[in-house]
C-alpha cells in the first residue's frame, strides 16, 4: 500500500488513470486499525484494478480539511484524479469492496 501524504498527494492521485482507494487512517482510530488487514486483502484481490493508498489524517490534516474528510475511518475513490466516490460513516469491508465493484 503507498504512503499518501501533502507532498505526494497530487503525484500519486491526481496524475494516475487507474481507480485509486485512498484509507484515511489515524493510529488512534481503533476502527481503521482493524479495517486495515481486511484493506490488505482486498488490494490483493483488486490489483490489478486499483491502486490503494493510506494517508495518516494525524500527520495531513490540512490536506484532509481540503479534501473535506471529518472524520475517520474515510475512503475515497478517485479515477483520472477526480473524486467519484466516498464512504465515511459505518464504513466495512463489504461497503468498500461494494464501491470498488461500482467503479470497475
Amino acid at each position: 500500500m503507498i504512503e499518501v501524504n501533502k507532498d505526494n498527494f497530487d503525484e500519486v492521485v491526481k496524475k494516475e488513470e487507474k481507480l485509486i482507494l485512498i484509507d484515511f487512517w489515524g493510529p488512534k482510530c481503533e476502527q481503521c486499525l482493524a479495517l486495515m488487514p481486511e484493506v490488505e486483502k482486498l488490494e490483493q484481490k483488486y490489483a490489478d484494478k486499483v491502486k490503494f493508498c493510506k494517508l495518516d489524517a494525524s500527520q495531513n490534516r490540512r490536506l484532509c480539511i481540503s479534501l473535506k474528510v471529518l472524520g475517520l475511518p474515510t475512503f475515497q475513490l478517485y479515477k483520472n484524479g477526480e473524486k467519484v466516490d466516498e464512504i465515511s460513516k459505518d464504513v466495512t469491508i463489504e461497503k468498500i469492496e461494494e464501491m470498488i465493484k461500482k467503479h470497475i
